[in-house]
């Protein structure tokens, strides 16, 4: 990377701007707007227009957004009140989400907190995963560690394909086959996909390093309540650490021998069972940008060079195919169809905030200047036309024109902390 003092400097303003974003634009928000203190755990949706609907259904992958945000805020700020809206979510995950007769994490509650749809998405189960693995990290939580280790093996159990290799999107809630396995309404219905996989190698990478972590260490502390800490000895069994290593490997190799297309550089979205592709030739920037890093993540954690090695190159084209998304003023479009024509140029929160940290990957590891310009354009952006100033949090997006989208929530299923606080924070550990 450059010791230029113009780039330090810039890295500097950058990582002292994010911090204050976090702490008093993005993580208030959701201590002081999102809290139910009438059924528990959080509110499931606010509207684009700031009104509360308390009545709305709460998504399993909100909540573990949440538990995975405000752990690692406190893991790296160590504010109190972060820990309690971590502990909050971590509580309210195990009571009510976990599905206690047949394992999982149920996909909706009510809200009052009954099950509501209660089929086993793998992606959400991945999200859970990810937000338990964190608050361990920050607290060394035994009860934590042992639901993240169950529901890995839950993934394991029955989401691997063994004839094919990869994981499939979903089950039933008694892990029987389900006819519709979308994430949402805007996906195609195959059996795998991308973004699942992603979403599994993602807290597969942070489970791991968790359990390293925990390792270099005699014991962690378990936190049955706040103010309460014990001493508690924790020993990371061997075989589940060369087993997670195994599921890690296989992992990167699927995005590199699989999901990479080798012709465009693009990942591409979703499969068949055999792995053909299916759904035409669709592009999806963000998640390519937001691939670029989390794959380097992973083969960083794994510690294996070989496979490290491989990953570089990989990590470079994958970045370097979603800037066909970028525009001049740093922002980055969601995806395009090459079939049919169609581009959706909306400038959605998630791309713009993985635009960012998929950029500063690229240039604290291979030194790329022209990476480094991208990410500070598209925090320029973030700043600029996405941030809400008056209520705290983001926009869902701003149109191509440049109008503000209101239409879609502030907070809610698919509106979390997660994207944008996750950027600020790797913007502050790296640097």
């Amino acid at each position: 990377m450059s010791n230029s003092p113009i780039h330090s400097d810039a890295i500097a303003v950058m990582r002292s701007e994010m911090l204050d974003v976090l702490e008093n634009n993005i993580l208030p928000f959701w201590i002081d707007k999102m809290v139910d203190y009438e059924n528990g755990g959080f509110y499931g949706r606010i509207d684009g227009h700031m009104q509360l609907h308390p009545e709305a259904e709460k998504g399993a992958i909100l909540n573990a957004r949440i538990l995975w945000s405000f752990s690692a805020a406190y893991r790296v700020l160590r504010k109190p009140e972060y820990l309690v809206a971590a502990t909050r979510a971590k509580d309210y995950l195990i009571e009510r989400f976990i599905d206690k007769e047949y394992g999982g994490v149920y996909w909706s509650l009510d809200c009052k907190g009954n099950p509501l749809d209660t089929k086993k998405q793998f992606y959400a189960i991945g999200f859970a995963i990810y937000g338990f693995s964190e608050y361990v990290r920050a607290t060394g939580d035994r009860e934590a560690l042992d639901f993240a280790i169950a529901l890995y093996e839950s993934i394991e159990e029955h989401a691997f394909d063994t004839k094919y290799n990869g994981y499939i999107e979903a089950c039933t809630r008694t892990w029987g086959e389900i006819a519709d396995m979308r994430l949402s309404e805007l996906d195609a219905n195959y059996p795998k996909s991308q973004n699942t996989h992603l979403h599994i190698i993602e807290p597969y990478t942070n489970l791991l390093r968790c359990l390293k972590e925990m390792q270099t260490s005699s014991s962690c502390n378990y936190v049955p309540a706040i103010g309460s800490v014990l001493p508690v000895d924790i020993a990371v069994p061997v075989e589940l650490l060369d087993r997670l290593e195994g599921s890690l490997r296989n992992l990167i190799e699927i995005f590199t021998d699989r999901i990479l297309n080798p012709e465009t550089h693009h990942l591409d979205l979703f499969f068949e069972m055999d792995w053909t592709r299916g759904a035409g030739h669709l592009e999806s920037y963000g998640h390519d940008i937001e691939c670029s890093w989390l794959m380097h993540e992973a083969a960083l954690v794994l510690g294996d060079l070989k496979v490290l090695k491989k990953v570089e190159k990989v990590v470079r084209e994958v970045a370097q195919a979603s800037a066909k998304g970028l525009r001049p003023d740093g922002s980055l479009i969601h995806e395009a169809n090459l079939n049919t024509g169609h581009v959706d140029d909306d400038l959605h929160w998630w791309v713009q905030a993985e635009n960012v940290v998929g950029w500063i990957n690229i240039y604290q590891y291979f030194g790329d200047e022209d990476a480094l310009q991208n990410a500070i354009r598209g925090w320029g952006f973030i700043k600029d036309k996405l941030i809400d100033y008056e209520h705290g949090e983001w926009y869902w997006s701003r149109h191509a024109d440049g109008t503000l989208n209101l239409d879609d929530d502030h907070a809610g299923f698919w509106k979390c902390p997660y994207h944008n606080s996750r950027m600020c924070l790797e913007i502050i550990e790296r640097f």
